[in-house]
């Protein structure tokens, strides 16, 4: 996008954002909601003094302005997520910029029961999701839905919906949701259609991905709009589905969605939805920028471990280099690390900081060494090429090929070792994974594992502390034949 555009855009919000103040107060039976949306956060914090002024700016011009999460406010940044007051940052941060709201998302769970308390005290904001039940947990309760009022009392009725994996959980370890009960968001949603009859207006705060949100619309025509989170999807231009809009404003907060709702009679007549870049907009809350210089200014997380001879993207070169930690640090035949436990996707050449490596490996899990055979590794690989409809393991100690029926499935598996002989039937293997993969991956295994005191992120340092310097560019040990 060239500056002129840029210009023209942050000229165009502006001007649109007063011509729709003068509507709304030039009819009195008309009023224009205007709803602020992020997704996805992932404690990337660096935005949110934009996101601040933003929304200041627009309260200033408007009598009814809110802002609203739909969840993954956590994990994925080292001063947020690893210090000893998990997560803090990132609350102190949203009440400063003024949310009202936020869906619970799978990653919120993440910091464990005992933090996540900690959180829902200190937020000036509910947390809110209805397809959870936290009576027999260590939470503090939760509530379905939120009524938001205007000045001049329409009410919005914003109800929260979890993702669930196939295992009937959120995408979080097992052992952080002890106690929690969870039902099936869409199934679950559809008991609230009440609620647009009741209050008029009914918006959906989901964290379910793009494709559930579909779903969930073709189910529920209740909705007004439904405000996503969980695929991490950018819709520069909102999806209509069974008349409802479905919006998400990608992840990171790279992008900030604004929705207008034209609202006559306590009913939505119009609707508009846009994701405005978080880098055309130049102006930031200083007091916020303040605190966000202060919650980075963490001396320990600057620490070189190691160095990157050239630079490394995508989850080939950065899980071989996970991998290849584990098989080094635990002494395993053979390592598997996850897609989605790569929560970074390049690392610069050069230094490699403590702080590049929690951002690539931010979970703190265990490690778990089993005991294998090559028809239970087969398994494993074919499990998560199902989960992915690609590739999902990246690998140390193997190379694999995967036979595709044609049909995105797992026809079979080819694994041969480091030295490019194929693996033994009859043999048994160590095998390292993350505790996460070790709990809801679903693969044959006679062995239940072993769980070491180390985590991953630890392998990682003590790799990097033993080999010094790195080079994975153009590493490629999966893939795939269709």
């Amino acid at each position: 996008m060239n500056r002129s555009h840029r210009l023209f855009l942050t000229s165009a919000f502006f001007l649109f954002s007063t011509l729709a103040y003068t509507q709304g107060s030039s009819d009195q039976k008309q009023t224009e909601i205007i709803i602020l949306h992020t997704n996805d956060m992932h404690a990337k914090i660096d935005n949110m003094a934009k996101l601040a002024y933003l929304a200041d700016s627009l309260r200033s011009l408007h009598p009814c302005v809110f802002l609203v999460a739909a969840g993954d406010n956590f994990t994925g940044n080292p001063v947020v997520d690893m210090i000893p007051d998990k997560g803090y940052p990132m609350i102190d941060l949203m009440n400063r910029c003024g949310f009202d709201v936020s869906a619970l998302g799978n990653h919120e769970f993440d910091m464990g029961q005992n933090f996540l308390n900690k959180r829902l005290e200190q937020a000036h904001f509910p947390f809110i999701s209805c397809n959870v039940d936290v009576s027999e947990a260590e939470v503090h309760p939760l509530k379905p839905y939120l009524l938001l009022t205007t000045k001049n009392g329409i009410s919005l009725a914003l109800l929260g919906i979890i993702q669930l994996d196939e295992n009937g959980l959120p995408s979080s370890h097992p052992s952080k949701m002890t106690g929690i009960k969870f039902t099936d968001g869409l199934r679950k949603a559809r008991e609230f259609a009440w609620l647009k009859e009741r209050y008029g207006i009914l918006v959906g705060l989901s964290h379910l991905g793009v494709e559930d949100d579909v779903r969930l619309a073709d189910s529920m025509p209740q909705f007004d709009m439904i405000i996503g989170g969980h695929s991490h999807t950018l819709l520069e231009k909102p999806l209509m589905e069974n008349g409802v809009m479905i919006v998400q404003a990608g992840s990171g907060l790279k992008y900030i969605g604004k929705t207008t709702l034209l609202v006559e009679n306590g009913h939505v007549i119009n609707r508009l939805d846009e994701v405005i870049p978080a880098s055309i907009l130049k102006k930031e809350n200083q007091e916020v920028r303040k605190l966000i210089d202060q919650y980075n200014d963490n001396k320990a997380f600057s620490k070189v471990i190691g160095v990157a001879e050239k630079p490394m993207s995508g989850p080939e070169e950065l899980g071989s280099l996970m991998t290849d930690a584990l098989t080094s640090q635990l002494k395993v035949d053979f390592a598997f690390q996850n897609k989605g436990g790569i929560r970074s996707y390049e690392l610069a050449e050069g230094d490699i900081t403590l702080k590049d490596l929690y951002k690539l490996d931010p979970f703190n899990n265990q490690v778990v060494v089993f005991k294998m055979n090559a028809a239970e590794l087969q398994s494993l690989i074919c499990y998560g090429y199902t989960l992915e409809k690609d590739i999902d393991l990246q690998v140390s100690g193997m190379t694999y090929i995967v036979t595709d029926n044609g049909k995105n499935q797992c026809a079979g598996v080819v694994m041969v070792d480091k030295s490019g002989n194929p693996l033994d039937s009859a043999k048994e293997y160590t095998v390292a994974m993350n505790n996460y993969m070790a709990v809801t991956y679903k693969f044959d295994h006679r062995d239940q594992g072993t769980t070491s005191p180390l985590t991953t992120a630890e392998a990682l340092i003590n790799y990097l502390n033993l080999v010094k310097k790195v080079n994975y560019s153009g590493v490629k040990r999966a893939s795939v034949v269709r």
